[in-house]
């Protein structure tokens, strides 16, 4: 996948919403929102292959931002796990886009649940 052509469409699909937010710590939490709700909507069954292919495209943005936004000096070894959720999530997203049973969409968006929590606790 061509990340800043996914970028660029989801920046565009999502820009009215986002074009006042200059709070880094906002964005992150609408990405994190974002990615749970695209993982949610994914699990639903006989889903239209058009909205399916809008969920994919943003739920693989969603995890390019999340991944990249990360602070690795400053943030340690937090970093580091969030890194490795993100890229487990990214992992699965991909079995799932091939239609592979053994995907855990269900898993992902729980664990994001709970993060989406804990950073909402952090400000």
């Amino acid at each position: 996948m061509n990340y800043a052509f996914a970028r660029s469409q989801y920046n565009r699909s999502r820009q009215a919403g986002l074009s006042g937010i200059s709070d880094p710590h906002e964005m992150i939490t609408l990405t994190l929102q974002e990615l749970s709700r695209c993982l949610k909507n994914l699990q639903t069954p006989a889903i239209e292959d058009e909205k399916k292919k809008k969920y994919f495209s943003n739920a693989f943005t969603a995890v390019y931002i999340l991944q990249t936004s990360l602070d690795f000096e400053k943030g340690g070894e937090i970093a580091e796990n969030l890194f490795k959720v993100y890229e487990y999530c990214r992992n699965q997203l991909q079995k799932a886009l091939k239609s592979d049973p053994d995907a855990k969409l269900d898993t992902c968006e729980n664990i994001l649940n709970d993060i989406i929590d804990a950073w909402g606790q952090i400000k």
